[in-house]
């Protein structure tokens, strides 16, 4: 089905921005790029899927359904998205916010031209029918000659879809869902966008990246729509019969002053409703998990541990499973989307009290990318601190929550969603 050819890189990093730039001709394209993080987790250091041989688009009406009979019937790699909105094929929910990109609800492709980067070599995998292409695609991307950047003069004025007075309001009702008992956590969103303007995507990305270097960054395009994302967070990963899921709960800025850095990171450590966030969601997890697990293999391996990355601390717990070769793919993404992260605790009554206060469909945000490879294993992030562009519409979005609870201070979760904000910010804005 696939012709596989390997090279030895001498500059993997000069390889990987050829690369980059040399697929922006292609109107599929999912960019993975761990930034040469160390995570044990992790198969490759990054990976390029491009040009739909096959594909699947639709809306979240038997999603799941429509995704089991692709992924099980083409049982070859495939790339593509989840959107948030794909709750409403899970439960007898809806997404009635207003919707300014119009990406679609799940969208996935077989890809023609893949690539797949480890240390110094590349695998480069293609289906037979464009095979004849690998030695003269490998030999223009080595050459490759970087573009000429079209830099926008657009000035983009980013506007708030939910002001700052607006916000306390809204995070107050929260709190009294959450004293009346309905809810013990949820994240609240909100977007943050500019109408009629233009950006150069691969240019934004390059940018944001560069700014953030986190372990799950992606580019993507579908057509006119571009995802452009710097997501730390990973949201599930099969690997064989063990599954992992990595929330991440707890914020923190950096500090360039090392000690006052250090600081920070220990203050997160140990500040307590941080660490009850992060704790509520790995039951929520842990609860999720078990819903394909085998009996008793539901482990929590790390708990709130502290990362860092170039812009924040964050605190992250791993949770990890064994199921059974009879459980699909395709069923261990249903029975633990949309992921807790990104939702609240109990995850349904959080999802209802989020639909109504917030003032956007999240659709992409939130969401997740990633791939199945050929043996049915897979690897997803979690869709935040991304730019999200309608190249038609004109239109650009980036969204940033944080999750609110008994203990939560509206006026420091407005700062913390500020913090989620700033590279975004810096990088539209110049």
């Amino acid at each position: 089905m696939r012709t596989t050819v390997s090279y030895k890189l001498s500059d993997p990093l000069k390889f990987k921005y050829n690369l980059l730039q040399w697929c922006q001709k292609y109107s599929e394209i999912i960019w993975l790029d761990s930034n040469n993080y160390s995570d044990k987790y992790g198969n490759y250091d990054a990976i390029l899927a491009v040009d739909a041989f096959t594909s699947l688009k639709t809306d979240f009406t038997n999603a799941f359904n429509a995704l089991q009979d692709y992924q099980s019937s083409v049982k070859d790699w495939i790339f593509g998205y989840l959107t948030y909105d794909l709750k409403n094929n899970i439960e007898d929910l809806k997404s009635q916010n207003y919707d300014g990109l119009g990406f679609s609800d799940l969208f996935f492709f077989q890809p023609k031209k893949l690539f797949l980067i480890k240390g110094n070599k590349v695998e480069v995998s293609y289906l037979k029918l464009v095979d004849d292409e690998i030695e003269s695609d490998y030999r223009s991307i080595e050459r490759f000659e970087p573009l000429e950047v079209f830099h926008s003069d657009d000035q983009i004025k980013i506007k708030l879809r939910i002001h700052k007075d607006e916000y306390f309001e809204k995070a107050e009702q929260m709190l009294k869902h959450i004293q009346h008992g309905d809810i013990y956590e949820a994240n609240f969103c909100q977007e943050f966008y500019s109408e009629d303007c233009q950006i150069n995507p691969l240019d934004t990305f390059i940018k944001l990246n560069n700014i953030s270097k986190p372990p799950f960054a992606t580019f993507l395009r579908e057509d006119d729509k571009y995802l452009i994302s710097a997501s730390p967070e990973r949201y599930i990963k099969k690997t064989g019969s063990k599954v992992i899921s990595q929330p991440i709960k707890g914020t923190a800025k950096r500090s360039l002053n090392v000690e006052e850095d250090q600081k920070l990171a220990f203050e997160l450590s140990i500040n307590e409703k941080e660490r009850s966030e992060n704790i509520m969601i790995v039951d929520l997890v842990r609860n999720d998990l078990s819903h394909t697990a085998n009996k008793g293999s539901v482990k929590v391996e790390e708990l709130c541990k502290v990362y860092s990355f170039l812009q924040v601390h964050q605190m992250i717990s791993t949770i990890s499973s064994e199921v059974n070769p009879e459980v699909s793919p395709i069923e261990l993404l249903k029975t633990t989307f949309p992921m807790g992260s990104m939702t609240g605790a109990p995850k349904i009554s959080a999802m209802k009290i989020i639909e109504n206060l917030e003032e956007t469909k999240r659709g992409l945000y939130s969401g997740s990318v990633g791939y199945f490879s050929p043996n049915g294993d897979f690897d997803f992030n979690v869709i935040i601190r991304s730019i999200l562009y309608n190249q038609t519409n004109r239109y650009v979005s980036y969204s940033v929550g944080s999750a609110i609870t008994a203990k939560s201070n509206p006026t420091h979760e407005y700062e913390e969603c500020l913090i989620k904000a700033k590279a975004m910010r810096e990088v539209l804005e110049n």
